[in-house]
């Protein structure tokens, strides 16, 4: 700073001097240049002062920004400056304040979500262990089935958990291969008969057997219409229909997945893909769906779900016969 400020008084004396040559030069007058010289210098130097001021106070306002930004303070903002220089940085670095005050949102609700999701099993296999050395449940098979029920729960959530971060931060790998479509669907459809005949459900599949392989990785495509059948049984409680399709047009290929269950309300409709949300009857862990939306995006596709309250739900699957992308999501 001394150095800064010993060219600054140097400069200002040079300009003088220099000031002091032309005006004497101006007016034939050495004594009317040394009356005017400092009035010029020390009005160049105000004006200098306000524009190095002007400019420089943002940066400066920048500066400690970012450091209590670095601290943590993902609250912290810039106020827009007057010069039209730095209002593209500021802008930039507002928007990078509130993406990283959003992320930071997001991290503290995932980790207060998986708390709750892992609380529920945990209190059913710590009540049974208990009941058990109590005397109170025998360690029959009826009660380790529940146990075990307990512990794929558990199980089913982490590995969830597993996939979402994977697809989220571009680390998923994909092994894109051809695939026939039809056979994977009315397979997924076949393991969930069963199942969904004794729940009063009735399952139909339609496609064309006819259709081209599609090129996608077939473990990502099953995991996806697995969560959405699922999705689908649970809305039907009370047993209804479900339908399956797929069909394929002008290098698109779709998979529709229609139930004549409870339906889905206006508000959820909105929030179906985010982390954790589940409606009011839902007895999922509220990650099906975002995780079926990141595994699509990942082929370059994507997905839809449109419903109406008691009216049934449709989810809607649209992929590329040739992802744009591979390897990873």
């Amino acid at each position: 700073m001394f150095i800064g400020f010993a060219v600054f008084v140097g400069l200002g004396m040079l300009t003088m001097v220099l000031l002091g040559v032309a005006l004497a030069g101006a007016f034939g007058s050495g004594w009317v240049a040394v009356a005017l010289a400092p009035l010029v210098v020390i009005g160049l130097g105000l004006a200098v002062y306000r524009w190095v001021a002007g400019t420089w106070r943002p940066v400066g306002d920048i500066m400690n920004a970012a450091g209590r930004l670095a601290d943590g303070d993902y609250g912290v903002r810039v106020t827009t400056p007057g010069s039209t220089s730095l209002r593209p940085v500021v802008a930039s670095f507002n928007d990078m304040a509130k993406r990283l005050e959003t992320a930071d949102e997001q991290r503290r609700r995932l980790l207060a979500d998986l708390g709750h999701e892992l609380r529920t099993p945990l209190t059913v296999i710590r009540g049974e262990i208990e009941a058990m050395l109590d005397g109170i449940h025998t360690p029959d098979a009826e009660h380790l089935d529940l146990l075990l029920d307990e512990v794929r729960v558990m199980e089913r959530l982490l590995e969830d958990l597993q996939t979402l971060s994977l697809a989220e931060s571009g680390a998923l790998a994909l092994h894109p291969e051809p695939t026939d479509l039809v056979d994977l669907v009315a397979d997924v459809a076949e393991s969930y008969r069963r199942s969904a005949l004794e729940a009063g459900v009735e399952i139909a599949f339609v496609g064309e057997p006819t259709l081209p392989d599609i090129v996608a990785d077939p473990v990502r495509i099953r995991e996806v219409v697995t969560n959405l059948i699922g999705n689908a049984l649970r809305a039907m409680p009370d047993g209804g229909d479900l339908t399956l399709s797929v069909t394929a047009r002008d290098g698109v290929y779709e998979i529709a997945v229609l139930d004549s269950g409870v339906g889905i309300e206006p508000g959820d409709l909105e929030q179906v893909f985010d982390r954790f949300h589940k409606g009011s009857t839902s007895r999922g862990s509220g990650l099906g769906l975002t995780i079926s939306r990141d595994l699509v995006e990942a082929h370059g596709g994507t997905i839809s779900v449109e419903s109406e309250p008691d009216a049934g739900t449709r989810a809607t699957v649209s992929l590329p016969a040739r992802p744009d992308r591979s390897g990873t999501a």
